[in-house]
């Protein structure tokens, strides 16, 4: 599978889990659908960059999700 599609996907995951694990806490419950999700994001992210070491930074973010999105909706 594509490492690009990994980093998107594990991106997506990890930051969609913060406002559950939020919201979880605040319920005064245990998150652990939304930890394991975040866990698994972590872990596509790292996969991901450890295929492409030197493609992923916090300036190539923004060109990476644009190119995964246009190479799936094309």
């Amino acid at each position: 599978m594509d490492p690009d599609l990994f980093f998107v996907a594990g991106l997506a995951m990890a930051v969609l889990a913060i406002p559950a694990i939020f919201s979880a806490l605040l319920d005064g419950r245990a998150p652990r659908l939304p930890a394991y999700l975040f866990i698994i994001g972590g872990l596509m992210v790292g996969y991901a960059i450890q295929q492409r070491p030197t493609s992923y930074g916090f300036d190539t973010i923004p060109d990476v999700v644009v190119r995964v999105i246009a190479r799936y909706t094309n």
